[in-house]
């Protein structure tokens, strides 16, 4: 059984068992687990339900290695480069954007 979930801007196909790295959000720091409620489609066992667009009533819960604190991960650097044609007018700016790392625990709906 796999689900697709909404979690901030993109979409995520998880399975039970899979760890994924999902946008950063507000957490308690001391929280062992997260409700993501946004499912758009649950799948895998024969039947299939698709949202319109999330389906109401599912969830799918993952929990943390210890806690949110501790499972925040960097992503990797990504580098913005501003050119113009004119005489030194580049300019580069770097960026690394957080992620959780989170164990989906079970599918619900």
């Amino acid at each position: 059984m796999y689900a697709i979930v909404e979690q901030g801007s993109k979409q995520y196909k998880v399975a039970v068992g899979d760890q994924v790295e999902i946008e950063l959000t507000d957490v308690a720091p001391d929280a062992k687990t997260i409700e993501l409620d946004k499912v758009l489609f649950i799948g895998g066992d024969g039947a299939s339900k698709i949202g319109k667009p999330y389906i109401e009533g599912a969830k799918v819960v993952a929990s943390f290695k210890s806690t949110a604190a501790e499972a925040i991960k960097k992503g990797p650097k990504l580098f913005v480069t501003t050119f113009r044609k004119r005489k030194n007018s580049q300019k580069r700016i770097g960026h690394r954007q957080k992620h959780l790392l989170v164990t989906i625990d079970k599918i619900e709906g």
